[in-house]
């Protein structure tokens, strides 16, 4: 059990943590706070969009296409090799997540990225996957397969559309991180690679922008009313996923803070303007007394919450963009309102966020602050772009 210090809101390293703060239990669960946040930004932010693509099919603004397939068709030997090796994994890591369900609930990540397993559910669950996938095919196998054409609605792609975002989005954000933290890849390149923590989110939100405009674009969907579709729901998500990082402590906290709070912000709780993450989820800082547990450390100095201010900036923009949607006209001008927003809440957070820094001509300026301005550039450059195209219809 996490015990509190001094501040009645702990961090919950996991989601059970705050279960067991509120009920009173002391059970464990293997879901994280922080990736658990991260689900629900995914699961609202595919809402968004979801409903955004039915509303611009409804405008006809985007159409449904029709897509052919092969109905009959017994299952090929690749297919059934592909799917004996993924039933394969996920049966040795999801038995083996029960046999050794301590381990895995209290190291999520570490277990799944490990060698740690079940041989025997791997090999049940390859053969009892694969033998019922070939049966299935072989159920619905005709004589002569036959081509069959379907209606596909852009509503129906949000599930794809949200798959792309979340891989590419992983890869970006991974990659763009083990760039600023290149001694860490050299001293252990591959629990460098293979480490959930120190993912940058402007690596993944560029990465997974131009993956969606491209798989878009393949389903006739054009880039720039693809991107006023997921402005509002970047944002959201932006938002729900800073919840998770207030709530967890993983780290994005803000500057020392040791300044009394102003007299005009006496009404808020004090732990909206300096905060000590106590039971953060990194365990950084100092040991908290008679605390048992994985996670017993807190900041020696209170810290700007900044994952906090930027969830409620986060929501205002979302209220914003969806306020003035249907007002606009231009393709790609509420996604360029979007990346200047998200520049402008990045360049304040950045002022009290601890990051690293690099000289730039004479400047002390973070990763996140030269994406951000590159961000509100390419947002004044989206507004002259689309304005000019828009002429040109």
């Amino acid at each position: 059990m996490l015990t509190g210090l001094l501040i009645l809101t702990p961090m919950y390293p996991r989601i059970s943590d705050l279960i067991n703060d509120f009920l009173g239990t002391d059970i464990i669960l293997p879901v994280q706070t922080y990736g658990f946040f991260v689900a629900l930004a995914f699961v609202f932010g595919g809402l968004i969009v979801y409903l955004e693509l039915k509303r611009k099919e409804k405008e006809k603004i985007i159409f449904p296409q029709e897509k052919s397939r092969i109905k009959g068709k017994p299952a090929s030997l690749r297919e059934l090799i592909i799917t004996a090796e993924i039933s394969f994994i996920a049966g040795f890591k999801i038995i083996g997540a029960f046999t050794d369900y301590r381990y895995f609930a209290e190291n999520p990540q570490q277990f799944i990225f490990s060698s740690e397993g079940s041989w025997a559910g791997g090999f049940i669950a390859a053969v009892l996957i694969t033998f019922l996938t070939y049966y299935e095919k072989q159920r619905k196998k005709t004589n002569e397969p036959e081509k069959v054409t379907e209606l596909i609605h852009p509503r129906q792609l949000t599930g794809n559309i949200i798959l792309v975002a979340a891989v590419f989005g992983i890869i970006g954000s991974k990659l763009f991180d083990v760039i600023e933290h290149l001694d860490q890849l050299v001293q252990d390149p591959v629990g460098t690679l293979f480490s959930f923590s120190g993912l940058a989110f402007y690596g993944g939100l560029i990465t997974a922008a131009f993956a969606v405009a491209v798989y878009a674009e393949r389903n006739k969907i054009p880039w720039p009313v693809i991107g006023d579709v997921v402005a509002p729901a970047l944002i959201l998500a932006y938002g729900i996923g800073r919840i998770g990082c207030q709530l967890s402590g993983d780290g994005c906290w803000g500057v020392v803070n040791t300044m009394p709070k102003p007299e005009w912000l006496a009404f808020l709780p004090d732990w909206m303007w300096a905060f000590n993450y106590p039971h953060n989820v990194i365990n950084e800082g100092i040991l908290i007394p008679d605390c048992s547990g994985s996670h017993c450390r807190m900041l020696g100095q209170p810290v700007f919450p900044t994952p906090f201010y930027e969830t409620m900036i986060a929501l205002l923009f979302f209220g914003l963009l969806m306020m003035i949607r249907k007002r606009i006209r231009i393709h790609g001008y509420l996604f360029s309102i979007y990346l200047i927003l998200n520049g402008v809440e990045r360049l304040f957070i950045e002022q009290l966020r601890v990051n690293i820094r690099y000289d730039f001509l004479g400047m002390q300026i973070t990763q996140a602050t030269a994406i951000a301005v590159g961000l509100i550039l390419t947002g004044i450059a989206g507004f002259i772009y689309f304005k000019w195209q828009n002429r040109r219809l």
